[in-house]
């Protein structure tokens, strides 16, 4: 059967970006004997250019089309992604007849919503490597394919929850320039290639969906697999990487793994991670650095211990500042995160967030006033209870918590802070 796999979400917030799950399906799906095509519509332009002449020349029997993002998590000035999502399905229905399947994370936060909203033939919630090979093998035999784990169908009221992959292993791996391809027009220079060790959160941030998506226990992917993976983008030319995993040194022991690895390999690779604030022991420090780390996501939040509890956060100011010191004792660049008003936020709390911030000097800030509230979240049954949504209001297009009491208030404050200190931005 073939196979076309379309990356649907054009714009580009903070960087260009790969679509890592999708590849990871496509991988798979070829394994299982399917011919396939990457397209990855990583710009508005690449829509018309590419469209026409992938579905016109390789004449698909299905097409799955991956939906990143839903908005842009602004609440001032909220930008809604999937308008433009939805003129790629248009397009694909203009040019071909073959069936399309919705895939990707942000699909996943809202699968029925957005089948019905895109107005596709089926969609697949969660982690697509097992579910999407099986759907193919009958999707033109049973009009009413409704057994398979994370599959949804439209106007179905109830679809089969997703079933989570226990062993990462059992699934091929994306190949560079093949399963993950740059468009045309895009140089490599701009390009952190995204790669991906370990699935699934245990944490429960409060406003976070991680754990809806991917799962909440973790699983890892063998070092050697990873290795082999990094080591065949580095021959092919691609020297930086972005590990997407949630938290990189979580569990410790597997970080200090993959690190070992890593310089026992010398890549001569820069790479950049996402640090959960405790549990960051200065030897993995040491060692993140020796093998090509770069800079860091340092997603902290709030330097206020009351909001860091609402969150659900398993660590203290003090844990963050430690954390900080040693990432920064080692050369490695970090990027802290402030989500400012949420549950229990004052005024107060706020400018101790600010002062925390600011002595923990850090590379850059990156500050958020409101939190976009999402499904299945704590966040999302706090803001009910507290009427800041209706039991029933669509949170598909942009909700966000924001004290009643800091509204307009904290905007102007933190548009000033960010102003004052050229490291910092909103």
């Amino acid at each position: 059967m073939r196979v076309v796999f379309i990356s649907a979400n054009t714009e580009q917030i903070n960087m260009p970006v790969l679509p890592i799950g999708m590849a990871r399906v496509a991988a798979a799906t070829e394994k299982k004997g399917h011919e396939i095509k990457i397209l990855n519509l990583m710009r508005p332009e690449h829509v018309h250019l590419s469209l026409d002449d992938v579905l016109l020349s390789f004449k698909p029997d299905v097409i799955g089309i991956s939906v990143r993002n839903i908005d842009d998590q602004n609440k001032e000035s909220p930008h809604f992604l999937l308008p433009p999502v939805k003129q790629v399905v248009q397009e694909c229905r203009r040019l071909s007849q073959a069936p399309l399947v919705l895939g990707g994370p942000g699909y996943s936060i809202f699968p029925e919503a957005v089948l019905e909203y895109l107005q596709a033939d089926f969609g697949i919630s969660g982690e697509g490597e097992h579910a999407f090979p099986q759907l193919l093998d009958i999707i033109h035999q049973d009009p009413n394919p409704s057994d398979i784990p994370g599959l949804v169908l439209p106007r179905e009221r109830e679809n089969p929850k997703p079933k989570r992959i226990r062993n990462l292993d059992n699934y091929p791996l994306p190949q560079p320039g093949k399963h993950l391809d740059i468009p045309g027009g895009v140089s490599r220079e701009e390009i952190w290639v995204p790669f991906q060790t370990r699935r699934g959160c245990p944490l429960y941030c409060s406003y976070c969906s991680t754990p809806f998506i991917e799962g909440d226990f973790i699983r890892c992917q063998s070092v050697c697999t990873a290795l082999d993976n990094l080591r065949a983008y580095a021959a092919t030319g691609y020297k930086k990487f972005f590990f997407v995993d949630n938290t990189f040194n979580l569990p410790p022991s597997y970080a200090e793994a993959l690190c070992d690895a890593l310089i026992r390999a010398e890549l001569d690779i820069a790479w950049q991670c996402i640090i959960y604030p405790t549990r960051l022991h200065p030897r993995l420090a040491e060692k993140m650095s020796r093998a090509g780390c770069v800079g860091t996501s340092l997603g902290f939040e709030s330097g206020s211990p009351e909001v860091l509890r609402a969150m659900n956060k398993r660590f203290s100011p003090d844990d963050v500042q430690q954390a900080s010191q040693v990432i920064g004792a080692y050369g490695i660049s970090r990027m802290g995160f402030l989500l400012l008003g949420g549950p229990d936020e004052t005024r107060d709390t706020v400018q101790e967030s600010i002062e925390f911030a600011e002595k923990l000097e850090l590379e850059s800030m990156k500050v958020t006033a409101g939190i976009r509230i999402y499904p299945h979240t704590a966040l999302a049954e706090k803001a009910i209870a507290r009427g800041v949504l209706g039991p029933d209001q669509d949170l598909l297009h942009p909700a966000f918590y924001l004290e009643p009491d800091l509204d307009g208030w904290l905007q102007a404050k933190m548009a000033r802070v960010v102003e004052e200190r050229k490291n910092w931005q909103m």
